[in-house]
């Protein structure tokens, strides 16, 4: 080999090893560039957290060129952020889906999801950071954050180490994986079968459950959950004027929406009361701080109740095949998502006399694809309720043990099963507090209920309306009599295989929003069914009721992401879904602290 050659190899390879040592050391300065940022992005978050000034505004870069966006546009210069800085911290912050980019050699783009919440009110969207090198460290010379646009969905995130109760009947899944992605459930089931995939949050749920979240399959937000909401029970309209009552709920649904989602409920069907709840399910569904809402609008009744208001009606009333397809029509037009009849039966009502005008009201919702939901506590009006085509009877058969021929309709049907067990409880408990002049014990294990209707329930101490001397131990009889009944019922139907939505008909007396779904499933536990038998109730039963069992009540791919994770094991005893740990709702995943503040945090004016 001649010289010329040698020298040329040579310095080819000396330009090889210099391209290699050089692309080492940017490597190396590359990380070392953005473990440098990260440790930054991590200071100035966790100093939100804490509400610490001095160390938030170490952060910054202390120049006129440090530039910020604000309400009013882009703010330059480190004295207004020093001037601002500690007058609104959040009350909590959430900081997910960081990034971090190399742009050159001490400088480091990042951004990341936030979720803030002041008081009440909530923000979500995305903010970036610019981190720059300067000879007192590392700082933020850059800084905004953009609000989400509606319907964005959380970042993804990897729920890991929990066992999975999937909500179909299927044995629990112990150490699953369960990746949320734009809402949705993306992957479900153990760690071979769902991989994390790279770059995306992990949350560490080792010692946890994680279900489907509950749904109540019979509440009201037209009622209170108080004597106020249904004066027939105390009439207190004196102090509590019935129609500033009703005009509060529908101005603040958000109230129990707020205390469900901190209850573990994510989906909720409202089947019955005043027009204005037709409007809770667009305001509901994109709002990832309530549950999911169904709603039937105002009932279809075979008696003239009187509660109602000078121009709003939340019955109306059917005597004959004519008057129930003119309601059925009016519903459907309004945009109902089914029919509820409150089949009243008395002495001046008997079931025969009535029975055409719900079959006929079952006629019209079935040519309008609406499904007929029946109030009927009764054998006989329940059976005929089966015969008119009922898709769901809510509230178990009270009076008599259910026959074969019930079980028959049930199973020709396909109809649901809403026990509603305990509802009738609660006027039974609301009375005596009364009657003995002390507040009803509220059961709310996590802190969920909101300040007014505690306030309401504590004012039962001072109730002053007048009741008769026998109707307490009159009401305690028909209580107990027909929860006997009710439960044995509620068994039969579940081994007869027809299917069970939990339902607790939330919003009647000390039946309260939210919290009473596990007094609800805990008595029908106590009525003879497993714990998974309920647990699957709550969940997918619930969903079915509701005609959502294609979006969620079970954890699967293409799910949406409704989730409760509870701190022991529901399959064992269902009381074990009271430890909430955290709330997952279109993908957001909110611990119970947050859940907690959110639903108990006082309405101000404005607001």
């Amino acid at each position: 080999m001649d010289g010329n050659r040698l020298a040329r190899k040579v310095g080819t390879l000396s330009a090889l090893l210099l391209a290699v040592v050089f692309s080492t050391l940017q490597a190396e300065e590359k990380g070392g560039d953005l473990a440098a940022a990260r440790a930054l992005f991590e200071k100035n978050l966790q100093a939100i957290r804490d509400k610490n000034r001095d160390a938030y505004l170490s952060c910054y870069l202390d120049s006129e060129r440090l530039a910020r966006t604000g309400p009013e546009g882009s703010e330059l210069g480190y004295a207004g952020l020093a001037a601002s800085a500690g007058k609104g911290w959040p009350d909590h912050i959430a900081a997910d889906d960081i990034h971090l980019t190399p742009v050159q050699p001490g400088i480091v783009y990042g951004t990341y999801r936030y979720r803030v919440r002041y008081g009440g009110r909530e923000d979500a969207g995305l903010s970036e950071r610019l981190f720059v090198k300067t000879p007192k460290g590392w700082k933020i010379a850059v800084s905004t954050a953009f609000s989400g646009l509606p319907g964005v969905p959380p970042p993804p995130r990897a729920l890991v180490g929990a066992t999975l109760v999937d909500g179909t009947g299927a044995p629990p899944v112990r150490d699953a994986v369960v990746v949320l992605r734009e809402g949705k459930i993306d992957c479900a089931g153990p760690r071979a079968a769902c991989p994390v995939p790279s770059g995306v949050d992990v949350t560490d749920l080792k010692g946890l459950w994680i279900t489907p979240g509950l749904v109540d399959a019979h509440v009201h937000f037209s009622q209170t959950g108080w004597a106020d909401g249904r004066p027939d029970s105390i009439d207190l309209r004196a102090s509590h004027p019935y129609d500033q009552t009703i005009a509060d709920l529908s101005r603040h649904p958000e109230r129990f929406g707020r205390t469900y989602l901190c209850s573990g409920v994510t989906g909720v069907f409202d089947v019955g009361g005043y027009a204005w709840t037709l409007g809770l399910p667009a305001w509901a569904e994109p709002d990832l701080e309530v549950p999911r809402v169904a709603a039937a609008g105002p009932l279809l009744s075979t008696v003239d109740h009187w509660l109602n208001l000078p121009a709003e009606r939340q019955f109306m009333v059917i005597t004959d095949p004519e008057s129930s397809r003119t309601a059925v029509h009016y519903l459907a037009e309004r945009g109902s998502q089914a029919v509820k009849v409150w089949y009243i039966v008395d002495n001046d009502h008997p079931v025969e006399k009535l029975a055409p005008a719900v079959h006929a009201a079952g006629e019209a919702a079935h040519a309008r694809n609406l499904p007929l939901i029946v109030h009927a506590t009764g054998l006989a009006e329940a059976k005929e309720a089966l015969r008119a085509g009922a898709n769901v009877l809510v509230h178990s058969v009270f009076d008599k043990p259910v026959d074969d021929e019930f079980i028959a309709l049930m199973k020709k049907n396909g109809t649901i099963y809403c026990p509603t067990l305990t509802v009738y409880r609660g006027y039974y408990v609301m009375t005596q507090g009364a009657v003995q002049h002390q507040a009803p014990r509220i059961d709310d294990p996590n802190g969920c209920v909101d300040p007014l209707t505690r306030a309401k329930v504590a004012e039962t101490a001072r109730v002053t309306a007048p009741i008769p001397a026998d109707r307490l131990q009159r009401l305690q009889g028909r209580v107990e009599e027909g929860e006997r009944i009710g439960a044995a019922n509620l068994k039969r139907v579940q081994d007869a295989g027809i299917p069970i939505a939990m339902g607790t008909d939330a919003g009647n007396p000390l039946t309260l929003h939210g919290t009473s779904v596990y007094a609800e499933m805990e008595a029908m536990q106590a009525a003879g069914l497993t714990p998974m038998q309920v647990l699957t109730a709550s969940t997918r039963g619930g969903a079915m009721a509701m005609g959502r069992a294609k979006d969620f009540g079970t954890v699967e791919k293409g799910k949406l992401a409704d989730l409760l994770i509870v701190a022991a094991d529901p399959t064992a005893d269902i009381a074990n879904l009271r430890k909430v740990r955290y709330v997952v709702r279109g993908g957001a995943v909110r611990p119970i602290e947050e859940l907690k503040a959110l639903a108990t945090t006082e309405e101000k004016a404005g607001q």
